[in-house]
């Protein structure tokens, strides 16, 4: 029989315990939040503070009462001194007059150095602008899941709107107006509504780290943002060339299985491909004797599962280099050589209607 009673000779008590019975031990303090929650706050109102002025109202076509062109509203940031503007391809659209409002109401008219539907992004120059209060483009590389982030932007009109929230996930694709796919992209349940797109997602050291683009109709909290890597990326391409350079090598073509003898007989792992399904007159894929029906399974030692591996691919590392090229033809394995170009962009980049073209 257990025995609890405390016997001075046999078990004595620790001198710390008081022999008064009626004695209770004292519960911690509950914790304290609100210096945490005082610090979530500062950051966001640090962010707003130093990013805030750098926001812009994109605002689309004629102001002008019965004007034929219909207008549209995003938002923009601003991200040089010189009136350097970037927000979203869809945003600008086949608009010839932009006008960017800042968080005084100064109006500016901005003209389009370059798009590009595939990440939808497009940079715009404000007119007559200097000195304009501008953010820094982070490294997008460096988030972490649950890193807190803030939006601002002007959704359903209502400007200079800032909410908050934290990364999500991190290396989502998401499909483009273009049909492509934009690779990296960041998504987060910082609220965003029609009139976000194009404006900033911001961390908590008022770096940029991603362009809001889209959101997802009838669900809560996921919000997508192209990464501020790409934007890096398609920037210094519209800066230098006024477009941004991709390889070419003319075919129209989808994601289809590869029926599971074919795969043994050729001795590949590959499950899907990409089914050539018409190509160009003359382009580099007609020329290196690719027919349609083909199914593309590798393309410069890198492995095409699909439509989207093969325009991935399709890089301006590629253009102008003779490369070879895996496909499977009536079940069985043919390598030829391929020799991309670049491919050729439109008077307005991104005003042709959607395709999965390479």
């Amino acid at each position: 029989m257990l025995d609890f009673t405390q016997d001075s000779h046999h078990n004595p008590l620790p001198d710390a315990i008081d022999d008064d019975s009626s004695a209770k031990a004292v519960e911690p303090a509950p914790p304290d939040d609100r210096a945490l929650l005082d610090a979530y706050s500062n950051a966001v109102i640090g962010v707003t503070e130093r990013v805030g002025p750098a926001v812009v109202r994109v605002e689309t076509g004629s102001h002008l009462p019965n004007a034929r062109e219909r207008g549209g509203l995003g938002s923009g940031i601003v991200i040089s001194p010189d009136g350097l503007v970037l927000t979203n391809s869809h945003v600008v659209g086949a608009s010839r007059q932009i006008r960017l409002r800042d968080n005084e109401g100064i109006v500016t008219d901005a003209r389009v150095l370059g798009v590009d539907p595939d990440t939808d992004l497009a940079l715009l120059r404000a007119d007559g602008s200097r000195d304009l209060n501008y953010a820094s483009l982070g490294n997008s590389r460096s988030l972490r899941r649950g890193q807190l982030v803030v939006a601002i932007g002007n959704p359903l009109g209502f400007e200079s709107t800032v909410t908050a929230g934290v990364v999500s996930a991190l290396g989502r694709s998401i499909r483009s107006v273009s049909g492509r796919t934009i690779e990296d992209v960041i998504q987060t349940d910082a609220a965003l509504n029609p009139g976000n797109s194009g404006g900033p997602l911001v961390s908590s050291a008022a770096e940029v780290i991603g362009i809001n683009t889209a959101i997802i109709s009838g669900a809560q909290g996921i919000c997508f943002a192209v990464a501020s890597n790409t934007a890096q990326f398609v920037l210094s391409e519209i800066i230098r060339h006024g477009y941004v350079r991709r390889a070419f090598i003319g075919v129209s073509a989808q994601t289809a299985p590869i029926p599971r003898r074919h795969a043994v007989v050729a001795g590949i792992e590959n499950k899907m491909g990409a089914l050539l399904a018409q190509l160009e007159p003359d382009g580099p894929a007609a020329q290196a004797g690719l027919l349609p029906g083909d199914v593309v399974i590798k393309l410069d030692g890198v492995d095409v599962n699909g439509v989207d591996d093969l325009i991935r691919t399709l890089d301006r590392d590629r253009i102008d280099r003779k490369l070879e090229m895996d496909v499977l033809r009536l079940g069985r394995l043919r390598a030829v050589d391929i020799h991309p170009i670049e491919r050729r962009p439109t008077a307005r980049q991104g005003l042709a209607a959607p395709s999965r073209g390479s």
